[in-house]
């Protein structure tokens, strides 16, 4: 009783909704002037010298129960369902004020503090009929106390205040649900969200991460393996030729090294360090090239500055695809063609090996993909995270060519 409407915790006011505290308040103003008012009027208009002693002790007894009620008996949080505790306490309320109203009809109008936290604490299909009970007492009440001829207002006032606050509290506190039930809704989403960002994030560093070590430490260890694998073959016969051999496998692994630290700090690849793309993708050439196996480099078109992420990508395309060249072409000549043209960027890895037949349409990950392992779809991930397109042209017996086209301005 005297609680605001919405106020369910177990104090007079929540220190964090300074409307919920001025709203509380003034409805336990109103409490109070309802109650001096009445008691004063049944002191100056009603008292007797039989049962003034009695109605006092009622009207004390109202005060207390609404005072403790406060701490013992709290409302219900918006939405919660009453507790027990708060029901027994409105039901005494009740109980209190009906004797009351029976030997002074002066407290009448402390029914409204009843009105409020019966509708805010009970079910509306509950409280409505409450409220009518209520006002059906107001209105016996009103004509009992009557002088002379019945004024109407005594009769309408109050149903209509009734049905006014009614429709009003009822409405509110079904907005109030609907509210509660779009934030939690929201809230649900943002958490799923969140989830799905973090996974998302969790999957894309462990792309990265597949990506980069293919294209690096697995060439590596490649080339490692393939260098001391033909130093152990002529290890006696030719000294010289091992011993360079082995020179070579360590210059790959100090490469390796150095690319395995800087992508641990997702850093441009070390090619590119103080070079253009151009220059590294001319000295990659150079590295590639013998063993049975030569590679150049040929560049179309005027250089411009390009996005570090841009150059990263297009220099790993190009090691994945001569890393494919090498382990499965079984060629002998590869080209490398950096093209520039006014709104786009292409580079075209050629070479004269065996060839395959695709495996189906160019998309990511393939069947043909999956069989010839992670570097084609590595590069079809890394050409579309620059917003490019990877295309693979090939004929059995007639060589392969991977292209990868990336646009130079953003695409609409």
């Amino acid at each position: 009783m005297g609680v605001a409407p919405g106020e369910g915790d177990g104090h007079p006011a929540h220190p964090a909704d300074p409307d919920r505290h001025w709203l509380t308040l003034v409805m336990h103003a109103a409490f109070f002037l309802l109650l001096g008012s009445s008691l004063a009027r049944f002191l100056t208009r009603d008292a007797t010298d039989t049962r003034t002693a009695w109605v006092l002790v009622l009207f004390a007894v109202f005060w207390l129960l609404y005072v403790l009620g406060q701490w013992l008996a709290p409302a219900p949080r918006p939405g919660a369902r009453p507790t027990a505790r708060h029901l027994a306490w409105l039901g005494a309320v009740s109980a209190v004020w009906i004797v009351l109203l029976a030997l002074a009809p002066s407290a009448t109008w402390c029914a409204m503090p009843l009105l409020f936290a019966g509708l805010h604490a009970l079910p509306a299909r509950i409280a409505v009929p409450v409220v009518g009970v209520l006002t059906a007492l107001v209105v016996a009440s009103e004509i009992r106390v009557s002088d002379g001829t019945l004024n109407p207002n005594m009769v309408v006032a109050p149903p209509a205040i009734a049905a006014v606050a009614t429709a009003v509290l009822v409405h509110l506190q079904r907005q109030a649900a609907r509210q509660r039930a779009l934030i939690d809704d929201l809230v649900r989403t943002r958490r799923d969200l969140a989830a799905t960002e973090r996974r998302a994030g969790i999957l894309a560093e462990r792309q990265r991460l597949s990506t980069e070590i293919h294209d690096t430490l697995a060439q590596g260890l490649s080339s490692q393996r393939m260098l001391l694998q033909a130093a152990e073959r002529v290890w006696r016969a030719d000294p010289d030729t091992a011993r360079g051999h082995v020179r070579d496998a360590a210059e790959i692994t100090s490469r390796s090294l150095a690319e395995a630290r800087r992508f641990v700090h997702d850093l441009a690849p070390a090619d590119l360090a103080g070079h253009t793309l151009a220059e590294a993708l001319s000295a990659l050439a150079d590295r590639e090239s013998g063993a049975g196996l030569t590679v150049a480099f040929r560049l179309d078109g005027a250089p411009s500055p390009l996005p570090e992420r841009v150059e990263g990508a297009l220099l790993r395309i190009a090691q994945g695809a001569l890393a494919n060249v090498r382990e499965h072409a079984a060629a002998t000549r590869a080209a490398l063609t950096l093209t520039w043209l006014h709104d786009q960027i292409s580079l075209d890895v050629a070479d004269n090996g065996r060839g395959f037949t695709p495996g189906g349409t160019p998309g990511p990950a393939t069947a043909h993909d999956r069989a010839r392992g992670h570097g084609l779809p590595a590069m079809r991930i890394r050409a579309h995270q620059v917003g490019g397109t990877l295309t693979v042209e090939c004929t059995p017996g007639e060589g392969t060519v991977v292209s990868v086209a990336v646009p130079l301005t953003p695409t609409p």
